[in-house]
C-alpha cells in the first residue's frame, strides 16, 4: 500500500479484523535510529546497579537507552565511580562532567518478585534530588526501568517523562496488516488487530485503555471502539455509506467522526458507546480528519471548501467554521497538541509532503522534516515530541521529531512497511 496525500482517499481504504491482544510470536522489532539530539543536552552517568546481575543489566540498559533517546540527555562513562542507591557522588563524577548521576540496587524477596530503589544525585551539589522504591515481577522488569527514566526526566528538565506510553501502528508484511502496540522504544510488541486488508485510523482514548478504528469486515467501513484489556469491542457508527475517521472527545464518551450517510463526507459526532449522532456542520465540500483541541471547546478538521485543502476549526455546539492555514495551497491533517499551544499537520511545499508546525498563539510555522512523504503526525502526552509516518526508499517508516526540529529519530521494522501511528496518552 502507497502512502496517499489526497486526504479524502481515507474514506476507500478498508479492513478487515480479527481480534487478538497476545504478544506477537517471532515479532519484528522496532528499530530506533536517533538522527538528531537536542542542544544543551545534560550530562548524566547511570552507574550499573547492584543486584542480580542479569535483572541489574537489564534494567541499567533500558534507562540509558531511555535518555540517550530523548536527545535531551547526555550519557557519561559511568565505570569507576560509586554504584548502588547509597552512594553519594565523588568528585569523579564531577571531574568528568556529570551534571547529574543515578544509581540503584535490585534485590529478590522471598515471594520470588524484586524490589528495586534507586537515587538520583546532583553532583555539581553533591545533593540527592529524590528517589524511588518498585516492587514487580520479572515480567516488568522494563516497566520499571521506564518509571525510573520517568523519574530522572522530570526531576531534571521540568517536564512529565512518556518512556512509560506506548505507541499503536500499523505494520504490513507479507501482504497481511498488522494493528501492533508497543512501548515507545519499540519493545513489548502485541497485536492488536489482523487483517489481510489494510488498517487505518487507529486512536486513542483519553484513558489509554482502548482504540477506536475502522473495519470494512461487513463489506463497507464501520468504526469499532476495542478495549484493549478484555479485546471486546462494540460499534460506534455503522451508518449507511463510509463511517470514518474517528476523534476522541477528551472525556472519552464522544467521538468527532466523518459519515456519508447524508450524501458527502461530513462531520459528526457520536456517543462511544454507540448511542446518538449529531451533524456538526454542512457544507457542500468534503470534511474530514476531525480532531477535538485539549479544551474540548473546538473540533479542527481538512476542508477543501476554499477550494484547496485547508485546516478549519469549528466550536463543538456547531456553527461557522473559522480557517486557521493560510500559508499555501494543501494542509491537511490537523493534531493539536496536548497542551494546546501548537497544531502539528502536513503541508505540500515544492511537491513534498512534510510535518508543519504551527503556534496557535502567534501563528507561525515552521516546517519539522526535510522528508517528502509525511503523513499521521501523532503527538506525544508531554507535548515535546510528535510521532509520524513517512517513507524511505519505497518503504514505509515511522519517525519523530521534536516539536522544536532539534530531536529527530527514525523508527523501522526491517523487510516490513509501518504507518498509521498514533501515541497514547498517559497511562492511567
Amino acid at each position: 500500500m502507497h502512502l496517499s496525500y489526497n486526504f479524502s482517499m481515507k474514506f476507500s481504504l478498508m479492513l478487515v479484523a480479527a481480534l487478538l491482544l497476545a504478544p506477537l510470536a517471532g515479532r519484528a522489532q522496532l528499530a530506533i535510529e536517533i538522527t538528531g539530539a537536542g542542544a544543551n543536552r545534560i550530562p548524566i552517568a547511570i552507574t550499573d546497579f547492584n543486584g542480580e546481575a542479569g535483572v541489574s543489566r537489564a534494567l541499567t540498559s533500558v534507562v540509558r537507552a531511555d535518555l540517550e533517546r530523548s536527545g535531551l540527555f547526555r550519557l557519561i562513562e559511568p565505570t569507576g565511580l560509586p554504584g548502588g542507591e547509597t552512594a553519594a557522588p565523588n568528585a569523579e563524577a564531577k571531574a568528568r562532567g556529570a551534571d547529574a548521576l543515578a544509581g540503584g540496587t535490585v534485590a529478590t524477596a522471598p515471594d520470588g518478585r524484586y524490589e528495586t530503589r534507586f537515587r538520583l544525585y546532583d553532583t555539581q551539589k553533591q545533593a540527592q534530588l529524590g528517589g524511588q522504591a518498585y516492587g514487580h515481577a520479572s515480567a516488568q522488569i522494563r516497566a520499571t526501568a521506564h518509571r525510573i527514566s520517568d523519574y530522572i526526566y522530570e526531576k531534571l528538565t521540568g517536564e512529565r517523562g512518556i518512556f512509560s506510553t506506548r505507541i499503536a501502528y500499523v505494520v504490513k508484511s507479507a501482504g497481511r496488516y498488522q494493528l501492533q502496540i508497543a512501548d515507545t522504544d519499540g519493545d513489548n510488541a502485541q497485536v492488536a488487530l489482523s487483517s489481510r486488508e489494510p488498517i487505518i485510523s487507529p486512536t486513542w482514548s483519553p484513558d489509554g485503555n482502548r482504540l477506536a478504528y475502522v473495519s470494512f469486515e461487513a463489506k463497507k467501513p464501520i468504526i469499532y471502539v476495542h478495549d484493549l484489556g478484555s479485546g471486546r469491542r462494540h460499534v460506534a457508527a455503522n451508518f449507511k455509506g463510509s463511517n470514518s475517521a474517528p476523534a476522541w472527545s477528551p472525556d472519552g464518551k464522544r467521538l468527532a467522526v466523518v459519515l456519508t450517510k447524508d450524501g458527502g463526507s461530513q462531520l459528526y459526532v457520536v456517543g462511544a458507546d454507540g448511542s446518538g449522532v449529531t451533524r456538526l456542520a454542512s457544507s457542500s465540500a468534503i470534511d474530514t480528519e476531525p480532531q477535538f483541541s485539549p479544551d474540548g471547546q473546538w473540533i479542527y478538521f481538512t476542508s477543501d471548501r476554499g477550494g484547496s485543502p485547508q485546516i478549519y476549526r469549528i466550536s463543538v455546539n456547531g456553527g461557522d467554521a473559522q480557517r486557521v492555514t493560510f500559508d499555501g495551497s494543501y494542509n491537511v491533517t490537523p493534531r493539536p497538541a496536548p497542551d494546546g499551544k501548537n497544531l502539528a499537520y502536513i503541508s505540500r511545499n515544492g511537491g513534498r509532503f512534510q510535518l508543519t508546525i504551527m503556534d496557535l498563539a502567534t501563528r507561525q510555522t515552521q516546517v519539522l522534516t526535510d522528508s517528502a512523504k509525511d503523513e499521521s503526525p501523532s503527538f506525544a502526552p508531554n507535548s515535546r515530541m510528535i510521532l509520524y509516518a513517512t517513507e524511505i526508499g519505497g518503504r514505509g517508516v515511522l519517525a519523530a521529531v521534536s516539536a522544536d526540529g532539534r530531536v529527530k529519530q527514525k523508527l523501522s521494522v526491517p523487510a516490513a512497511d509501518i504507518r498509521e501511528p498514533s501515541w497514547s496518552p498517559y497511562v492511567k
